[in-house]
């Protein structure tokens, strides 16, 4: 009988292995990853790719190891799926850790798998998304495991700058495993079922006596407001895929393109009333940075990252007449908008980020300094805000800067000033810039005085009041060019865009070399 499609041994082989590798660690296994309230890994891929556009690679691959009776446990794919894809249209590299297949363990030939698929993207220039649930290194194949994470270590440093890198976490991620999701751009985290740390609650009670909990130790809360190690926090596996969805589509493939553009719906000229009055006229009283972000950004709709991790400064993505905005703003409503290590770390990575992928940055400046204490100085803030002045200056893409209020001493220069680059510098009226703020200022200026004065006080408000009609305003600066135009608030959005369309074929380079040595 001649052999036809339908009785083909061969092609019912492929039918039967692809089948077994889509069934993972199998049905009961399944069930639990389901009863822990996670997806299985191609379930995570189905709702992060566009349907039917995922081509998967190495199917069929299984592990070399023979120690440990491992030799008669072989699963096809061996706890890996990875592939490529297409999200909103636009291609993307994408693995997936199996943790119905021996815990999501990582093993020579599983890190291959993932090692193929970042050289294809780094190669083509298209973003790698690792979904992250596994118990770490197996250990029934010892170093060759350990080089396997080495191997992917590598690569997300080469790619880094290259490629957009997001990590979600939707399960454990121990040990040396969390070294990638570290190296990489962003990190998606789902609270309650996802967690990361170096060494886990049981070697720390042994090592150090102290009891914490996974969830306390390494859980999603944890990495987004005390840690910082990860950006978002999402309320389950649905919400963190969705997210990611959402930041792609302000990021390029690569950094040899421009973000994607959108259309537009949003008057580019239209005049924000509101922001006439967001800026309080006492200089001392609070108020919410993102209120003025939200009123000139397009559909007012704000894309925040790292939400929840030192709140004095406000970093994230948005939309300008459709192009793609990184934004960064000191926030008066939370230690008055001062830098501190975190704030200054956390905008430092956002800004070099902006910068590799030619991404435009949009800094709101109402900052009173660096946030004094013997905390700071000990932890290194010299260091740490250094390495946001790095970052701005460093930057080569747009940089566009309004200072709405204060902008005082070393922080008015770090907060991406004309000194250090940035092309188009706005201020409101309400802006003050200055070395201090006036009474400090004349508490230093006039102490001589001031001792000698009948009246002290009257006489601290007289030279507060000259002091406050020199400095505290924005007029000194535009006379000396360091402030290009002082501009109505309503204005701020149809400035803001002109700006950008003027800087949109900017060019400029750093000086030849290697790589610079941030303050690290």
């Amino acid at each position: 009988m001649a052999t036809t499609p339908e009785n083909d041994p061969l092609r019912a082989r492929l039918q039967q292995m692809e089948q077994q590798a889509e069934q993972g660690g199998g049905a009961d296994r399944i069930a639990k990853q389901h009863e822990a309230g996670k997806l299985t890994a191609r379930e995570r891929i189905d709702l992060l790719l566009d349907p039917g556009s995922f081509s998967e690679l190495d199917k069929f691959v299984t592990h070399r190891s023979h120690d440990f009776g491992m030799g008669d446990k072989k699963i096809l794919g061996d706890g890996v799926v990875t592939g490529y894809g297409t999200v909103e249209g636009r291609q993307v590299f994408v693995f997936a850790q199996d943790f119905t297949v021996f815990g999501g363990s990582l093993s020579g030939a599983y890190a291959q798998k993932i090692c193929k698929i970042m050289d294809l993207a780094t190669r083509v220039g298209a973003p790698v998304i690792g979904l992250n649930d596994s118990g770490g290194a197996r250990i029934q194949e010892g170093v060759e495991s350990l080089a396997g994470y080495a191997d992917i270590f590598l690569r997300n440093t080469l790619a880094s700058g290259v490629v957009p890198q997001i990590s979600l976490i939707l399960g454990p991620c121990a040990g040396g495993a969390v070294y990638s999701p570290a190296i990489t751009d962003f990190i998606m985290m789902v609270k309650d079922t996802s967690y990361m740390f170096i060494t886990g609650p049981d070697v720390i009670k042994t090592v150090t006596h102290e009891e914490v909990s996974k969830e306390s130790l390494g859980g999603a809360l944890t990495h987004n407001q005390k840690s910082g190690v990860a950006h978002f926090a999402a309320e389950n596996e649905q919400a963190a895929i969705a997210m990611t969805r959402e930041l792609l589509s302000y990021l390029p493939s690569n950094n040899q393109e421009d973000p994607p553009a959108q259309p537009c719906d949003d008057d580019p000229f239209r005049a924000e009333e509101s922001l006439k009055t967001i800026v309080p006229a006492n200089p001392n009283k609070p108020y919410d940075i993102k209120e003025i972000i939200r009123a000139i950004v397009d559909s007012k709709h704000f894309f925040e990252v790292q939400e929840h991790f030192a709140k004095n400064i406000v970093v994230g993505f948005a939309r300008m007449n459709g192009k793609s905005v990184g934004i960064v703003a000191n926030q008066p409503a939370v230690l008055a908008g001062c830098l501190d290590i975190d704030a200054s770390v956390k905008a430092a990575r956002f800004v070099r980020f902006c910068d590799c992928f030619n991404i435009p940055l949009l800094t709101l400046v109402d900052v009173p300094g660096f946030l004094p204490g013997t905390d700071q100085e000990w932890g290194g803030i010299i260091t740490h805000g250094a390495k946001l002045l790095y970052a701005y200056a460093e930057a080569t893409v747009p940089k566009i800067t309004l200072i709405t209020r204060k902008a005082y001493g070393g922080a008015y220069d770090v907060m991406a000033s004309k000194h250090i680059r940035a092309d188009i510098n706005y201020a409101y009226p309400t802006a003050e810039i200055a070395v201090m703020g006036p009474e400090g200022a004349v508490n230093i200026i006039f102490r001589n005085e001031l001792l000698k004065a009948q009246d002290a006080n009257a006489e601290r408000k007289k030279l507060t009041d000259d002091y406050r009609d020199k400095f505290a305003n924005p007029f000194k600066a535009a006379e000396l060019g360091y402030i290009d135009e002082v501009i109505r608030p309503e204005e701020t959005r149809a400035k803001v865009i002109r700006a950008l369309e003027m800087l949109k074929d900017k060019r400029q380079e750093n000086p030849p070399r290697k790589h610079g040595n941030i303050p690290l």
